[in-house]
């Protein structure tokens, strides 16, 4: 993912954390796809085939977030970039709780994705106060 940023941006210990989210749960989801994607006995499709869709489009929009809230001199239109990047980090780890109880192998790599939330949400707790 590479987006024409000024400089400042990709030194930022949070947008950094971000990027790694997202090259993380691409993965997983590859590997989990590989194990979800067949068809049930009575036909249908594994629901959590879904939520392993969701990891990786939560986890794209963390960046842009970020530097939106970057970029933004307003301070009401700041703190709802903030909200939605709180929401965003909120739902992307449910949904790895969710997956968790996949029949998958991967499900062993969700615990390693949350904890690297837990470190963005410590480095976005520290980054929103500089702000």
């Amino acid at each position: 993912m590479n987006y024409n940023l000024p400089s400042h941006f990709s030194h930022l210990p949070v947008y950094q954390k971000a990027i790694d989210i997202i090259v993380l749960s691409r993965s997983i989801s590859t590997y989990l796809n590989q194990d979800l994607s067949y068809l049930n006995a009575d036909g249908t499709e594994d629901e959590h085939i879904y939520f392993s869709g969701d990891i990786v489009q939560q986890s794209t929009n963390l960046a842009p977030q970020i530097i939106n809230a970057e970029q933004e001199r307003c301070s009401h239109k700041k703190s709802k970039h903030l909200e939605s990047l709180d929401r965003l980090t909120t739902r992307l780890y449910s949904n790895c709780k969710r997956l968790e109880k996949s029949n998958s192998n991967g499900r062993d790599y969700l615990p390693i994705l949350r904890g690297e939330l837990r470190k963005f949400r410590k480095l976005q707790r520290t980054w929103m106060l500089t702000l």
